[in-house]
């Protein structure tokens, strides 16, 4: 078995980058995170493949500098597999491409039915890809040899991949609009930070009471600061459900938190301390959380038919339609037109009812051009038809 190398010093860098620099065709890149286990999302491990360069195997930690491999390569086409996992890993240290080809993006355009990197591997080039690393604590050192070799292997088939998906989005006539949507994954804004991140904790949803919601917050607040100082996975610490378990329970006590079964993890009890401090600064404090957090979207479509029959009317008819030229395009229909643009035009339409009207809308929310081509007529003509059914209803009723 061939040994695989991990580039840690300036020697090893500067080779690579030359010999990145000087291959030909597109660049595959990926990066391994410790995902689970760390709780930031560098890279800890870049992989890289050029023809006529070969693999290399990047460590972040080890390498202060990436501008001489950003300039060297920048302008070429990187190829890499659901580049919105990896794109703010890369750029964290420096990397940032201007034009890329996404492989499982491409594969869902073109209707393939597994879109996972070993599938889509297995399928274009019949080749079984093992994916036993996939959740492995990339962080280790020394990284095992077995490790390195799934890693370079992910990369060592992408332009093989690209080749074949490339070709195929050809002869669907899918070229253009495979590359509009590789260039908004690029140049999508990055989500702005949670106003109140310790929502996100699973299953906060069905606690009601401001009291409990201020104890969950405390807590998952002291959870999140051990876990940035320690860099440690939160959950790895003390899980979500022993959080929710305390904040629903309201112990008294410090002794009735320590008594408490539910609360466990590996850091309940070392920690106690710190925990039972959350618990008195949520049951003490004035600022006490909503139950009901103020949302500009739509409410859930089920209580569109009591709430406003004309909009789940349109909703109805329009994703009818939507779903029709997603069979028709050979693709998933959330690719066709994300889901929520659907619902906001529907909720809120605009004043006219045309393609003109409805595609404005729709870009105004991120469609992409070839989205608005292909659906905004169909919208429009949906609407219509909903408006009118919604006003033989209430004819038929009266």
């Amino acid at each position: 078995m061939d040994e695989f190398q991990v580039i840690e010093t300036p020697a090893a860098f500067d080779e690579a980058v030359r010999r990145l620099r000087d291959g030909e065709g597109p660049i595959a890149v990926d990066a391994e995170r410790a995902s689970g286990f760390r709780y930031s999302q560098r890279a800890y491990l870049i992989q890289m493949f050029r023809r006529g360069s070969g693999t290399f195997l990047f460590d972040p930690p080890q390498i202060p500098d990436f501008s001489a491999l950003q300039d060297a390569i920048r302008s070429e086409e990187w190829v890499l597999h659901a580049a919105s996992q990896d794109l703010a890993c890369l750029r964290e240290v420096g990397l940032d491409p201007e034009r890329i080809f996404d492989t499982e993006l491409a594969a869902r355009l073109l209707g393939m039915p597994r879109v996972g990197l070993a599938s889509v591997v297995e399928e274009l080039l019949d080749i079984k890809l093992a994916k036993e690393h996939s959740a492995s604590d990339w962080s280790t050192r020394p990284l095992p040899q077995s490790w390195l070799k799934y890693a370079a292997l992910d990369v060592e088939l992408l332009v093989d991949v690209r080749e074949r998906l490339g070709a195929r989005l050809e002869e669907d006539g899918k070229a253009e609009l495979a590359a509009e949507e590789f260039d908004a994954v690029l140049h999508r804004a990055a989500k702005p930070p949670a106003a109140e991140p310790w929502r996100r904790l699973s299953g906060i949803h069905a606690m009601r009471s401001p009291r409990n919601l201020a104890v969950a917050r405390e807590l998952w607040l002291s959870r999140d600061a051990l876990a940035t100082e320690l860099d440690v996975a939160p959950g790895r610490l003390v899980p979500d459900a022993s959080l929710l378990a305390v904040a629903r329970t309201l112990p008294s006590t410090r002794r009735a938190l320590a008594d408490l079964r539910e609360f466990n993890g590996r850091a309940s009890r070392t920690e106690l301390d710190r925990w039972w401090g959350a618990v008195e600064r949520g049951l003490a404090t004035t600022d006490l959380p909503q139950v009901r957090v103020p949302s500009d979207a739509p409410p859930p479509p089920r209580a569109w038919a009591a709430r406003h029959p004309e909009a789940d009317a349109r909703l109805r008819l329009a994703k009818a339609a939507v779903t029709e030229v997603a069979e028709q395009m050979n693709m998933p229909v959330e690719n066709l037109l994300t889901p929520d643009h659907l619902r906001r035009v529907a909720w809120t339409p605009p004043a006219e009812t045309t393609a003109e009207a409805i595609g404005e809308a729709l870009r105004a929310l991120g469609a992409r051009e070839w989205q608005v081509a292909a659906t905004s007529q169909r919208i429009a003509v949906a609407f219509v038809e909903a408006a009118q059914s919604v006003e033989d209803a209430t004819s038929d009723a009266s």
